[in-house]
């Protein structure tokens, strides 16, 4: 092989892993984290299990990224150790779908149907269809429909150049005794392993081998040991991912190693076995790209069938590698809800995101009781539920940082138009609830104030700040239930509220103003007032921004700070009636 024989076996290397990784990316973004929902949600036995890692693995094409993925999975709580093991067992038989397609390079015949399935046929119309949609397309899922299809055209490309770089070697000695050297299982074996380990992707070195398979160099005899090395090194992955995590997350790990070991043993032991007894034919056989699928598939069949009915064995034995320590016994015990933002996940951001909104929902749902704690303090004070709104309060504050990092973390991924959208709503909405938080603390210092200089409004004052009051509860309770829910009517029912909280908090204020002038109250309460009003007031504001960021997901033209002269026809009629109603509902009587 001359230098430029060597540079096209390079480029055809970079081609091939590149399009390896723009298709992996296209079809992990296409999925929008649907595929990790089903895998959290459908494991709940070890053959179910299994199907589900298979069809997963055979989607997203890398058995490492469904392991690593499963790595959080345990690492946050999500999922069980006993849960992950057939999923780990499914992902090594879905990993080899990518084998087989490779394997169409191998196809040959002079019928016009059967050439058309050769890759170097079909691949250039994938990559015609894929740049059309990716110039012209302008939603996010025909831009990543546009990536599977160039990414696997490239790897195509990329895997007719590797072959047609090594060809002429066939004719080498030199490399061909090299190849023969891979009889010997325990370097077959090894090097398999190493290449795996440095590509982090066996399937990427499985369709390295069946690119130099094509110089006829190797038997089946040869490929078998590397094949089973390539499967043990695919574990490097899932172990570097799981430096850090918790003791779960490094059991899923040494669970994924201890499968592939035991399995590549066993599968050895069992055909050096026969073929000593039987003196298989075809052992001394040239092995093609089909072949080497062919072997891929089956190894990991037989592993997963001969291990599957172990599957409690493999557990035991990854908690004999990682003891459970009297602290993770505690820590499970107190468990961790944000264990759920885990670093793993960002790299499929649609689940990320998911995780984000669960933990934001359980954030709103927070922030709601602590307001409505709070605003119960204006006129019965108790010290253990002001207790109760500081405590929420900082859990509060907690959330809002734990989230806000992660999702800066996430806005850097390589995420969609939606997603990038998601991102943003849930970056602002999360500093709202925050917001909220604050302000409930504000109104419990307020009336733990007004418990201690024994403070209180006249009657008509007290009945105004009900009112007020009745009208930050309900559009609090409608802004967080939209949220929860994601229910874009309830949220269009907030602004028209939020307008007449305005005009409460300005009559509120006006009337104390005229009671002052009167004599009827004193400058100290006024100012106590103000600044319940004033909380209230701001509170609204939140929740109207909340209610404005949701309408925004749904109609991207919507501008936050011009949304009610924005509407138009129905929607605006809509408006006006919801208007008038809140009207006749909060109203604050005859004045004094």
């Amino acid at each position: 092989m001359d230098i430029f024989g060597f540079l096209s076996l390079v480029g055809g290397l970079a081609l091939f892993l590149y399009g390896m990784h723009v298709m992996g990316g296209g079809l992990e973004k296409l999925s929008g984290g649907k595929l990790e929902r089903v895998l959290e949600k459908l494991t709940s036995n070890p053959l179910k299990a299994v199907l589900l890692g298979a069809g997963v693995t055979a989607v997203i094409q890398s058995s490492s990224a469904t392991t690593v993925m499963l790595v959080g999975f345990v690492n946050s709580g999500i999922m069980k150790l006993s849960q992950a093991i057939g999923i780990i067992m499914g992902a090594n038989i879905g990993t080899t779908m990518t084998s087989w397609l490779l394997s169409l390079t191998g196809i040959e015949g002079g019928n016009f149907f059967v050439r058309m399935l050769k890759p170097s046929s079909f691949s250039p119309i994938l990559a015609l269809i894929g740049i059309i949609l990716l110039l012209g397309a302008k939603s996010s899922k025909k831009k990543d429909i546009a990536e599977i299809f160039l990414g696997f055209a490239v790897l195509m490309f990329g895997m007719e150049t590797m072959s047609g770089a090594v060809k002429p070697l066939a004719d080498v000695p030199e490399f061909t005794g090299i190849l023969t050297k891979f009889s010997n299982p325990l370097l077959g074996i090894l090097v398999g392993a190493l290449l795996t380990a440095v590509i982090q992707s066996s399937s990427a070195s499985v369709g390295i081998l069946q690119a130099l398979s094509v110089t006829g160099a190797f038997t089946y005899r040869s490929v078998i040991p590397i094949i089973m090395g390539q499967n043990i090194g695919t574990c490097v992955t899932a172990m570097i991912s799981a430096v850090g995590a918790n003791k779960g997350a490094r059991r899923t790990a040494f669970v994924h190693l201890y499968f592939n070991v035991i399995g590549s043993l066993v599968f050895l032991a069992v055909y050096m076995g026969l073929d000593s007894v039987l003196q298989f034919g075809f052992a001394g056989d040239t092995v093609g790209a089909a072949g080497i699928a062919a072997i891929h598939s089956v190894f990991n069949i037989f592993a997963t069938l001969v291990l599957l009915p172990f599957t409690r064995g493999l557990e035991k034995l990854a908690y004999l590698t990682i003891p459970v320590t009297e602290d993770e016994r505690q820590e499970a015990g107190r468990g961790d809800e944000f264990k759920v933002l885990d670093e793993r996940f960002l790299s499929t951001p649609g689940y990320a995101i998911e995780q984000c909104i669960s933990l934001a929902k359980k954030m709103a749902a927070l922030s709601g009781e602590t307001i409505r704690e709070a605003i119960g303090l204006i006129g019965d004070y108790s010290q253990n539920r002001a207790e109760l709104v500081q405590q929420q309060e900082e859990l509060l504050d907690q959330y809002e940082d734990k989230l806000s990092a992660y999702l800066t973390r996430l806005s850097s991924q390589n995420l969609t138009e939606q997603e990038g959208q998601s991102v943003s709503t849930l970056m602002h909405s999360i500093n709202d609830f925050e917001r909220i938080g604050d302000h409930a603390l504000n109104l419990m210092e307020i009336a733990a104030e007004m418990k201690k200089k024994k403070m209180e409004f006249t009657k008509k004052a007290r009945y105004e700040m009900e009112v007020f009051g009745d009208a930050v509860t309900d559009i609090l309770n409608r802004s967080i239930q939209a949220f929860i829910q994601n229910d874009i009517e309830l949220a269009q029912s907030v602004e028209p509220l939020e307008e007449v909280i305005d005009d409460l908090n300005k009559e509120v204020k006006k009337r104390h103003v005229k009671r002052l002038r009167k004599g009827k109250c004193t400058i100290e309460t006024g100012l106590v007032l103000s600044d319940i009003a004033v909380n209230y007031e701001r509170v609204a504001d939140h929740c109207s921004n909340l209610a404005v960021y949701m309408i925004q997901m749904e109609d991207n033209t919507v501008e936050a700070h011009g949304y009610v002269t924005s509407l138009s026809g129905k929607t605006r009629m809509r408006f006006e009636e919801m208007l008038e109603y809140y009207q006749g509902k909060y109203q604050l009587g005859a004045k004094e």
